[in-house]
Protein backbone atom coordinates (compact mmCIF):
# COMPACT_ATOMS: atom_id res chain seq x y z
CA UNK A 1 0.00 0.00 0.00
CA UNK A 2 1.71 3.37 -1.17
CA UNK A 3 2.86 6.18 1.86
CA UNK A 4 -0.61 8.90 2.03
CA UNK A 5 1.67 10.69 1.08
CA UNK A 6 0.56 14.43 2.98
CA UNK A 7 4.06 16.27 2.14
CA UNK A 8 4.05 20.19 2.52
CA UNK A 9 5.49 21.23 -0.56
CA UNK A 10 7.27 24.21 0.43
CA UNK A 11 10.34 23.70 3.24
CA UNK A 12 8.85 26.05 6.01
CA UNK A 13 10.55 27.41 9.08
CA UNK A 14 11.06 25.07 12.04
CA UNK A 15 11.61 26.02 15.40
CA UNK A 16 12.35 29.28 14.60
CA UNK A 17 15.69 28.98 12.47
CA UNK A 18 14.40 28.61 8.85
CA UNK A 19 15.71 26.29 6.38
CA UNK A 20 18.52 28.00 3.80
CA UNK A 21 19.25 30.32 6.99
CA UNK A 22 22.41 32.56 5.82
CA UNK A 23 24.50 35.20 7.63
CA UNK A 24 24.40 39.02 6.40
CA UNK A 25 27.76 38.07 4.52
CA UNK A 26 26.55 37.47 1.25
CA UNK A 27 30.16 36.21 -0.12
CA UNK A 28 30.16 33.80 2.89
CA UNK A 29 30.79 30.16 1.73
CA UNK A 30 27.88 28.26 1.72
CA UNK A 31 27.79 25.27 3.87
CA UNK A 32 24.82 22.60 2.97
CA UNK A 33 23.97 21.06 6.16
CA UNK A 34 21.82 18.02 6.83
CA UNK A 35 18.80 19.45 8.49
CA UNK A 36 19.43 17.38 11.79
CA UNK A 37 22.25 19.71 13.06
CA UNK A 38 20.15 22.59 12.53
CA UNK A 39 20.80 24.12 15.59
CA UNK A 40 24.26 22.03 16.66
CA UNK A 41 25.67 23.43 13.22
CA UNK A 42 24.48 27.04 14.19
CA UNK A 43 26.24 27.18 17.18
CA UNK A 44 29.05 25.56 15.68
CA UNK A 45 29.49 28.37 13.26
CA UNK A 46 28.46 30.99 15.82
CA UNK A 47 31.51 29.96 17.94
CA UNK A 48 33.93 29.83 15.03
CA UNK A 49 32.78 33.15 13.75
CA UNK A 50 33.43 34.00 17.19
CA UNK A 51 36.90 33.05 17.33
CA UNK A 52 38.22 33.46 14.02
CA UNK A 53 36.38 36.40 12.51
CA UNK A 54 35.21 34.16 9.63
CA UNK A 55 31.68 33.71 8.70
CA UNK A 56 29.87 30.88 6.94
CA UNK A 57 26.50 30.78 5.54
CA UNK A 58 24.03 27.92 6.30
CA UNK A 59 21.92 26.04 3.94
CA UNK A 60 19.78 23.40 5.84
CA UNK A 61 17.84 20.59 3.97
CA UNK A 62 17.33 17.03 2.82
CA UNK A 63 21.12 15.26 2.34
CA UNK A 64 19.42 13.72 -1.03
CA UNK A 65 18.06 16.74 -2.29
CA UNK A 66 21.36 18.57 -1.65
CA UNK A 67 23.34 16.02 -3.50
CA UNK A 68 21.18 16.56 -6.46
CA UNK A 69 21.69 20.25 -6.44
CA UNK A 70 25.07 19.54 -6.06
CA UNK A 71 25.21 17.44 -9.53
CA UNK A 72 23.24 20.11 -10.71
CA UNK A 73 25.95 22.48 -10.45
CA UNK A 74 24.81 24.19 -6.66
CA UNK A 75 27.57 26.38 -5.36
CA UNK A 76 28.01 24.84 -2.14
CA UNK A 77 31.35 24.77 -0.56
CA UNK A 78 31.17 22.42 1.81
CA UNK A 79 28.47 19.19 1.94
CA UNK A 80 27.55 17.79 5.07
CA UNK A 81 25.40 14.57 4.67
CA UNK A 82 23.20 12.87 6.73
CA UNK A 83 24.61 9.39 5.26
CA UNK A 84 27.59 9.07 3.99
CA UNK A 85 27.03 7.52 0.94
CA UNK A 86 25.86 10.09 -0.77
CA UNK A 87 29.33 11.79 -0.14
CA UNK A 88 31.27 8.69 -1.30
CA UNK A 89 28.99 8.88 -4.59
CA UNK A 90 29.53 12.21 -5.58
CA UNK A 91 33.31 11.44 -5.02
CA UNK A 92 32.80 8.54 -7.25
CA UNK A 93 31.48 10.62 -9.73
CA UNK A 94 34.03 13.72 -9.22
CA UNK A 95 31.50 16.05 -7.68
CA UNK A 96 33.54 16.03 -4.61
CA UNK A 97 37.40 15.86 -4.83
CA UNK A 98 38.07 13.45 -1.54
CA UNK A 99 35.52 11.37 0.40
CA UNK A 100 35.89 13.46 3.54
CA UNK A 101 35.51 12.67 6.67
CA UNK A 102 32.92 10.94 8.70
CA UNK A 103 31.88 13.71 11.46
CA UNK A 104 29.27 11.97 13.42
CA UNK A 105 27.00 8.64 14.07
CA UNK A 106 23.03 10.01 14.27
CA UNK A 107 20.49 7.91 16.10
CA UNK A 108 16.73 7.81 15.71
CA UNK A 109 13.95 9.47 18.55
CA UNK A 110 10.38 8.51 18.73
CA UNK A 111 8.76 11.87 20.06
CA UNK A 112 5.98 13.03 21.19
CA UNK A 113 4.37 15.92 22.17
CA UNK A 114 3.32 17.00 25.88
CA UNK A 115 -0.92 16.17 25.79
CA UNK A 116 -0.85 13.68 23.18
CA UNK A 117 -1.87 10.35 24.04
CA UNK A 118 1.07 8.48 22.75
CA UNK A 119 4.01 7.33 24.86
CA UNK A 120 7.37 7.69 24.14
CA UNK A 121 8.82 4.08 24.24
CA UNK A 122 12.12 2.78 23.12
CA UNK A 123 10.02 -0.56 21.59
CA UNK A 124 7.17 0.76 20.24
CA UNK A 125 4.79 -1.04 21.88
CA UNK A 126 2.19 1.92 22.62
CA UNK A 127 2.22 2.86 19.05
CA UNK A 128 1.66 -0.54 18.02
CA UNK A 129 -1.48 -0.96 20.31
CA UNK A 130 -2.69 2.15 19.71
CA UNK A 131 -1.98 1.75 16.24
CA UNK A 132 -4.36 -1.48 16.42
CA UNK A 133 -6.76 0.39 18.46
CA UNK A 134 -7.43 3.16 15.45
CA UNK A 135 -6.22 5.83 17.79
CA UNK A 136 -3.41 7.40 15.53
CA UNK A 137 -4.45 9.38 13.26
CA UNK A 138 -0.72 11.55 12.08
CA UNK A 139 2.89 10.13 12.35
CA UNK A 140 5.58 11.97 11.43
CA UNK A 141 8.55 10.39 9.43
CA UNK A 142 10.92 12.25 7.17
CA UNK A 143 10.63 11.73 3.35
CA UNK A 144 12.18 8.11 2.97
CA UNK A 145 12.58 8.95 -0.84
CA UNK A 146 15.18 11.26 -0.27
CA UNK A 147 15.50 12.07 3.65
CA UNK A 148 18.39 9.39 5.34
CA UNK A 149 16.53 9.87 8.71
CA UNK A 150 13.26 8.89 6.61
CA UNK A 151 14.87 6.14 5.29
CA UNK A 152 16.63 4.96 8.67
CA UNK A 153 12.51 5.78 10.25
CA UNK A 154 11.05 3.27 7.49
CA UNK A 155 13.93 0.57 8.37
CA UNK A 156 13.13 0.54 12.07
CA UNK A 157 9.25 0.24 11.59
CA UNK A 158 9.75 -2.38 9.36
CA UNK A 159 11.71 -4.33 11.68
CA UNK A 160 9.01 -3.20 14.36
CA UNK A 161 6.55 -4.84 11.90
CA UNK A 162 4.97 -1.49 11.74
CA UNK A 163 5.39 -0.36 8.28
CA UNK A 164 2.61 -1.78 6.78
CA UNK A 165 -0.27 -1.00 9.17
CA UNK A 166 1.13 2.78 9.41
CA UNK A 167 0.89 3.95 5.87
CA UNK A 168 -2.27 5.46 6.08
CA UNK A 169 -1.47 8.20 9.12
CA UNK A 170 1.77 8.76 7.68
CA UNK A 171 2.56 12.35 7.25
CA UNK A 172 6.22 12.89 5.19
CA UNK A 173 8.47 15.58 6.20
CA UNK A 174 10.33 17.35 3.29
CA UNK A 175 13.49 16.50 5.74
CA UNK A 176 13.83 15.69 9.45
CA UNK A 177 13.58 19.41 10.75
CA UNK A 178 10.24 19.42 9.03
CA UNK A 179 9.40 16.09 10.60
CA UNK A 180 9.77 16.86 13.97
CA UNK A 181 7.86 20.27 13.41
CA UNK A 182 4.75 18.17 12.44
CA UNK A 183 4.94 15.60 15.13
CA UNK A 184 5.04 18.28 17.69
CA UNK A 185 2.57 20.59 15.87
CA UNK A 186 -0.53 19.61 17.87
CA UNK A 187 -1.97 17.64 15.08
CA UNK A 188 -0.07 14.63 15.17
CA UNK A 189 0.33 12.14 18.05
CA UNK A 190 4.10 11.85 17.09
CA UNK A 191 6.77 10.89 15.00
CA UNK A 192 10.47 9.99 14.50
CA UNK A 193 13.21 11.73 14.32
CA UNK A 194 16.96 13.02 15.12
CA UNK A 195 18.07 12.75 18.62
CA UNK A 196 19.78 15.80 17.92
CA UNK A 197 16.13 17.28 17.26
CA UNK A 198 15.12 16.06 20.33
CA UNK A 199 17.63 17.17 22.31
CA UNK A 200 17.32 20.82 21.11
CA UNK A 201 16.29 23.07 24.18
CA UNK A 202 13.71 24.63 21.10
CA UNK A 203 12.60 21.44 21.12
CA UNK A 204 12.56 19.13 24.35
CA UNK A 205 10.42 21.35 25.94
CA UNK A 206 7.61 20.55 23.80
CA UNK A 207 7.28 16.92 24.39
CA UNK A 208 9.21 13.99 25.08
CA UNK A 209 11.23 10.99 23.53
CA UNK A 210 12.78 7.71 23.86
CA UNK A 211 15.97 6.84 21.83
CA UNK A 212 14.92 3.77 18.94
CA UNK A 213 17.23 0.54 19.08
CA UNK A 214 19.98 1.14 16.85
CA UNK A 215 19.78 -2.17 15.41
CA UNK A 216 16.83 -1.76 14.06
CA UNK A 217 18.15 0.43 11.21
CA UNK A 218 21.29 0.95 9.11
CA UNK A 219 23.73 3.00 11.00
CA UNK A 220 23.30 6.73 10.19
CA UNK A 221 26.93 7.48 9.40
CA UNK A 222 27.10 11.42 8.97
CA UNK A 223 29.89 12.17 6.41
CA UNK A 224 31.02 15.95 5.36
CA UNK A 225 33.29 16.80 2.83
CA UNK A 226 34.54 20.03 1.17
CA UNK A 227 33.73 20.30 -2.56
CA UNK A 228 35.27 21.78 -5.50
CA UNK A 229 36.60 24.90 -5.78
CA UNK A 230 36.00 25.35 -1.81
CA UNK A 231 37.82 29.07 -0.47
CA UNK A 232 39.82 29.86 2.21
CA UNK A 233 37.20 30.03 4.83
CA UNK A 234 35.62 26.72 4.26
CA UNK A 235 38.67 25.06 4.31
CA UNK A 236 39.09 26.72 7.77
CA UNK A 237 35.36 25.86 8.93
CA UNK A 238 35.86 21.95 7.78
CA UNK A 239 38.79 22.16 10.03
CA UNK A 240 37.24 23.55 12.64
CA UNK A 241 34.77 21.13 12.52
CA UNK A 242 37.17 18.34 13.75
CA UNK A 243 38.35 20.65 16.84
CA UNK A 244 37.28 19.88 20.30
CA UNK A 245 35.19 22.96 20.34
CA UNK A 246 32.81 21.70 17.61
CA UNK A 247 33.27 18.34 19.02
CA UNK A 248 31.80 19.38 22.41
CA UNK A 249 28.58 21.15 20.62
CA UNK A 250 28.05 18.15 18.88
CA UNK A 251 28.27 15.74 21.71
CA UNK A 252 25.68 17.64 23.25
CA UNK A 253 23.25 16.78 20.77
CA UNK A 254 23.96 13.54 20.75
CA UNK A 255 26.19 12.98 18.27
CA UNK A 256 28.98 10.52 18.65
CA UNK A 257 31.93 9.08 16.48
CA UNK A 258 33.32 5.35 16.68
CA UNK A 259 36.85 4.99 18.28
CA UNK A 260 39.55 5.87 16.12
CA UNK A 261 37.52 8.75 13.71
Amino acid sequence: MPVARRTVLAVVAAFGLTAGAATAQTDAPVVAAASDLQFAVAEIAEAFTAETGMEIRLSLGSTGNFARQIRQGAPFQIFMAADEQFILDLHADGFIPDPGNLYAIGRLVIMVPNGSSLTADATLDNLAGMLAAGQITRFAIANPDHAPYGMRAREALITRGLWDVMQPVLILGENVSQAAQFALSGNAEGGIIAYSLALAPQVSDRGTHALIPEDWHEPLRQRMALLNGAGEVAEAFYAYMRQPAARAIMERYGFVLPEGE
